[in-house]
């Protein structure tokens, strides 16, 4: 038991995960299903007089799926990475964060963040699954892994088709400014803990191939590229209420 246990909680010495194949897509696919689900059932969960324990459990599910790879590295600290390189300053990390207590609180505010930096920033990890190259499977971070992002999606069109939450053009301009001071955060900690720390991307490219190797490995020029991507990734996100706006205002 000690030895399965010691296999499932850590991490390999070479590949087991390879993107774009089965175990890429599946666990996209169920989001996708989970995410149909809730649109085709969103009216009966809205009256069901058991949609508030709903939210409060979706909520845990979300804080226990983004805190137990912290717990693991803290209470196994052999079995993987060192904690101190992979503390929660992470766009993946805070969105999940604040999509546990949008759901419970029914935020405003929370939903404006985590609709932006979900569609723009953890769509990357889904495109290119780069922290879990090591990890197939057979192991507890590939679905810690998944469940943290795509849970997020799922909170976040929960409360767009069973609460009817949407974002505006100054959600996106909120968003925007939470993000840019976790990004000084990032960039302080980069620079206080040394080569092994990479938040947000912003030191280095990764190890194990991403989409995010064709930024330029100048850290100014980084930052332009990263600006210009986000910027243009908010607009596209916003893009489809845009869209929709302009047709109720010419119907009216």
């Amino acid at each position: 038991m000690k030895d399965f246990l010691r296999y499932f909680f850590g991490q390999g010495d070479t590949v087991e995960f390879q993107n774009f194949t089965l175990a890429h897509f599946l666990p996209i696919l169920v989001g996708v299903a989970v995410i149909f689900l809730i649109y085709r059932f969103r009216d009966p969960l809205a009256r069901s007089k058991y949609e508030p324990k709903f939210r409060w459990a979706l909520a845990f599910a979300l804080i226990v799926s983004e805190m137990s790879y912290y717990w693991r590295l803290i209470a196994i600290p052999s079995l993987g990475p060192n904690p101190i390189d992979h503390l929660p300053i992470t766009v993946c990390g805070w969105a999940v964060v604040f999509c546990s207590y949008m759901v419970v609180s029914k935020s405003q505010a929370l939903f404006d963040i985590s609709y932006f930096w979900l569609l723009s920033g953890t769509v990357f990890a889904l495109l290119t699954p780069t922290v879990i190259t090591y990890t197939g499977p057979t192991r507890f971070r590939y679905y810690q892994f998944w469940a943290e992002h795509l849970l997020g999606y799922v909170a976040i069109f929960y409360m767009i088709f069973v609460h009817n939450m949407r974002p505006t053009w100054r959600s996106l301009f909120r968003s925007y400014g939470a993000l840019a001071v976790l990004a000084v955060i990032a960039y302080a900690a980069n620079r206080l803990l040394g080569p092994g720390a990479n938040y947000l991307f912003m030191a280095k490219p990764e190890d194990t191939p991403s989409v995010l190797d064709i930024l330029p490995p100048n850290f100014l020029l980084r930052l332009l590229v990263m600006l210009a991507v986000i910027t243009l990734l908010f607009v596209l996100a916003y893009l489809p209420w845009h869209l929709k706006d302009r047709r109720a205002k010419k119907e009216k």
